[in-house]
């Protein structure tokens, strides 16, 4: 129990790039919550300025509509700011997208350089004559054993080609001729046991 509980979880791997973007995302965040604040005060701004001038206080409203014409800059200039921010933050994770790839690369140039330095060209070279070699014997050994048959042996397998060719019949065995032995006696006196037995059943009943 003691080494479940007591158990060290595994340490994240955070870069510096991924600490980038997180405060990228979260600077872009408030951002969008400061926007999204001015919008609805722009909205209620405008409804009082519409109020006032029905109330005929032209004044009160123009000023009002001014501050609101300020506040539409704002947002104007939050929406860059936003849309620079989700820039970068697409920009730093497509670097690392490349960093990965160049990573990959770089472990499979090593593997390659580590399987050379084992296979060399000479050690190629040498597997391959050495393989040469083998099917040559191999082969040398097959034309020992072709010419190992005697021109007797070579007569009979011509002469079973020629048989199998005109389709003669093959030699099947000789059918057994011995007779079929004799049925046991208690195997023939079993059912007159049993129509005795049922003869006296069939008198109680006719009775």
């Amino acid at each position: 129990m003691g080494n479940v509980f007591g158990r060290k979880s595994r340490p994240t791997r955070v870069t510096e790039q991924d600490k980038a973007i997180l405060q990228l995302k979260q600077q872009r965040d408030k951002l969008k919550q400061y926007q999204k604040r001015v919008t609805l005060q722009l909205e209620t701004e405008r409804l009082l300025a519409k109020q006032l001038l029905n109330d005929g206080k032209k004044e009160k409203a123009l000023l009002l509509l001014k501050k609101k014409r300020y506040q539409d800059q704002l947002l104007d200039k939050t929406e860059n700011q936003i849309s620079n921010l989700e820039r970068m933050v697409q920009d730093i994770e497509f670097m690392q997208i490349e960093a990965r790839f160049i990573e990959g690369l770089q472990v499979g140039n090593d593997c390659l350089k580590s399987m050379h330095e084992i296979m060399s060209i000479e050690d190629v070279e040498r597997i391959l004559d050495e393989t040469q070699e083998s099917i040559e014997y191999q082969r040398q050994i097959d034309e020992m054993l072709a010419g190992a048959l005697t021109q007797e042996d070579e007569e009979a397998v011509l002469a079973e080609l020629e048989a199998i060719t005109q389709g003669e019949d093959v030699a099947l065995p000789d059918i057994p001729t011995e007779p079929v032995p004799d049925v046991p006696e208690a195997a023939n006196t079993e059912p007159e046991r049993r129509v005795a037995k049922d003869t006296p059943d069939r008198e109680m009943l006719s009775a």
